[in-house]
């Protein structure tokens, strides 16, 4: 029997989806909180806390780690102290999830299109994309601040896609979190949440087309996506 067909293009986030960055960021979240005076914070409280970007990271460590009048100024302050450490140290403990790399090979050599849309400033993105040895993995790679909108604005996530030369009708996007559930549903892109990655909610409640607790399982999930887009398809409203 021949193979099913998959979406043409794949878009997925990048922390928490496809890499575990959360030691890296810790370690340099950590040395930005030092910096500021402020106390450490665990991995697993970090892991929360990522998907909107560097400024709301800081912003909500220091929320969590002591008085909350002069959080702003210390974001502004301590951010270059985190983006210096966490560029000098981009994969020092960062790893692909298990399964990641020969589900991205896998997707490729069946002609899939792969795209990045992460909130991760577009420099960082390429240097942890070259440490990793992905460099030309992604047809696509949109960050932060490659636009003037980010994630959950739906425009980041349709011009990634059409920046890998594809189209939202024949698109998926990968995630992780409610800011990549939102993206998603805004875009009309159907959703496949990873169950593994960093999210503060429980999965249950974001919309998802559909959810993997491991990579072994995302081409199976993208090939009943791609029958339901030949049915007419449309992403799930949140419930």
């Amino acid at each position: 029997m021949p193979a099913r067909p998959l979406p043409v293009t794949v878009a997925f986030d990048l922390d928490g989806t496809l890499v575990d960055t959360a030691p890296d960021l810790t370690a340099a979240l950590n040395h930005a909180l030092a910096c500021l005076g402020r106390p450490p914070v665990e991995a697993e409280s970090v892991r929360t806390m990522v998907g909107q970007g560097a400024r709301r990271l800081l912003e909500q460590a220091l929320t969590a780690t002591g008085p909350a009048d002069a959080v702003e100024a210390m974001v502004e302050t301590g951010l270059p102290h985190f983006l210096a450490h966490y560029r000098a140290n981009i994969a020092a403990a960062s790893r692909p999830f298990p399964g990641a790399q020969e589900a991205l090979a896998r997707l490729a050599a069946q002609g899939c299109r792969l795209a990045l849309c992460t909130n991760k400033p577009e420099a960082l993105t390429h240097a942890l994309l070259d440490a990793l040895g992905w460099r030309g993995r992604f047809a696509a790679v949109v960050g932060a601040d490659s636009r003037p909108w980010r994630k959950p604005d739906p425009r980041h996530l349709l011009d990634t896609i059409a920046g890998a030369g594809g189209t939202p009708e024949g698109a998926a996007y990968v995630g992780d979190s409610p800011t990549d559930a939102a993206t998603a549903r805004a875009a009309g892109v159907p959703f496949i949440l990873v169950t593994f990655g960093y999210c503060d909610v429980p999965h249950a409640s974001l919309p998802a087309s559909a959810r993997i607790d491991r990579f072994a399982e995302l081409e199976r999930a993208l090939a009943n996506i791609q029958s339901g887009i030949q049915s007419g398809f449309t992403a799930p409203a949140a419930g």
